[in-house]
């Protein structure tokens, strides 16, 4: 089961986990090129944003763990 955590950079998630993508778009980041994503992390990118870290991060490991039982 992979895991990703609010203290993950997000170019590293969507690096890894492209899927993730449209979950960061659904939840108002669309940014995901931008200098700030680079060095933020999933946590610092929400809350600059106004949005919920935990409903995010459980999104994006619904995304990233679909189709492996888990």
């Amino acid at each position: 089961m992979v895991a990703i955590t609010k203290e993950m950079s997000i170019t590293e998630v969507v690096s890894k986990y492209p899927q993730t993508v449209p979950v960061f778009m659904e939840h108002g980041m669309g940014c995901l090129g931008c200098a700030a994503a680079r060095f933020e992390n999933i946590e610092q990118g929400a809350r600059a944003h106004g949005i919920d870290v935990d409903r995010l991060i459980a999104d994006l490991n619904k995304v990233v763990n679909k189709g492996t039982g888990e």
